[in-house]
C-alpha cells in the first residue's frame, strides 16, 4: 500500500484494476515518488540479483502483486519467457501485461511442474525453498522476496548459499537517481505500465489497510491525500473500471 499526493517527473498512468472487470484503457495521472519503491524492488531483483538475459526462462511466484506485476514486465522487457504464478482471478490481468504462461495456483503447483527455470522470484513464499529449488535450474538463481515467514526462509538460503551451485542472493532496495531514470524510462517507453488495484481517499485509509492485510490486493492500494488531483498524459494506460473507492477523487497514484 502507498500513500499519494505528491507528483513526480513520469507522466505514465498505471494499470487499474477491478476484481469483477477486465483492464481497459484510462485517463492517466503523474506518477508520485512512493510510486517507484515496488518497481525498484522489481528492477534489482531482475537486474541485478538475477541479471535476466534474453530467452530465459523466469517465473515470478505472487505475479498479481505490486513487486509482482513490475517484475513480470520488466523481465518481459529484458527480453525473458516470463512464467506468471497467481490466483484464478488475476490470470488474465498477469496475461495482459506480458507474462507468455500463467499457473493458477489454486489448480496448479508450479513447484510440480517438471519445467525448469533460470530464475524464481518468489513474492508469495507459497512455494517453498525446496519446492521451489526442485524447478530451478542447476545454476539457476532464486530470489525470496516475501515477509510471511519472518527471516527464517531468508536466514535459511544464506546458509546454504556456500554448498549449491544455484544462487540466492539477497538484497535491500534502496533509491538512486540512476535507477529512477530506468525505471522511468522503462515506463515512459511503454514497456512497464504500474498496476493499481485501488485508490482509497484518506478518510478510509483502515479499509485500504484491511485489504492490503487480507492479501487480496492486486498490484497495489493507494490512500489519497485530499487534494490530490489527477492529470491527463498523452500515452493512457489499461485501466479497469470500479478501481477508485467511492468518494476518492482519483489522484495521483503509487506504488
Amino acid at each position: 500500500m502507498a500513500v499519494a499526493g505528491v507528483p513526480s517527473p513520469s507522466t505514465r498512468q498505471p494499470v487499474r484494476t477491478s476484481s469483477r472487470q477486465n483492464p481497459r484503457t484510462s485517463p492517466s495521472s503523474k506518477l508520485p515518488p512512493c510510486r517507484w519503491v515496488a518497481g525498484l524492488t522489481a528492477l534489482k531483483a531482475m537486474r541485478d540479483a538475477a541479471r535476466v538475459r534474453p530467452g530465459q526462462n523466469v517465473l515470478i511466484n505472487g505475479a498479481a502483486g505490486g513487486v509482482g506485476t513490475f517484475a513480470v514486465q520488466i523481465a518481459s522487457a529484458f527480453g525473458a519467457e516470463v512464467t506468471g504464478v497467481c490466483s484464478t482471478r488475476n490470470v488474465d490481468l498477469v496475461r495482459s501485461i506480458g507474462a507468455e504462461h500463467v499457473i493458477d495456483c489454486t489448480r496448479e503447483d508450479f513447484t510440480r511442474s517438471g519445467r525448469q527455470y533460470d530464475v524464481i522470484l518468489d513474492n508469495a513464499g507459497t512455494g517453498g525453498i525446496s519446492g521451489s529449488r526442485r524447478v530451478l535450474a542447476p545454476d539457476g538463481t532464486l530470489i525470496y522476496n516475501n515477509g510471511t515467514h519472518g527471516l527464517g526462509p531468508i536466514i535459511r538460503l544464506q546458509l546454504m548459499r556456500p554448498f549449491a551451485r544455484q544462487k540466492f542472493p539477497f538484497f535491500i532496495t534502496k533509491i538512486n537517481y540512476a535507477d529512477l531514470v530506468t525505471l522511468r524510462e522503462l515506463i515512459e517507453s511503454d514497456r512497464v505500465r504500474p498496476v493499481i488495484d485501488r485508490t482509497y481517499p484518506l478518510g478510509e485509509a483502515a479499509r485500504a489497510i484491511g485489504q492490503v492485510g487480507e492479501g487480496h490486493a492486486r498490484g497495489k492500494v493507494i490512500v489519497s491525500i485530499s487534494g490530490a488531483r489527477s492529470n491527463t498524459a498523452r500515452n493512457p494506460p489499461f485501466q479497469m473500471p470500479g478501481g477508485t473507492s467511492q468518494g476518492s477523487r482519483g489522484g495521483p497514484s503509487t506504488a
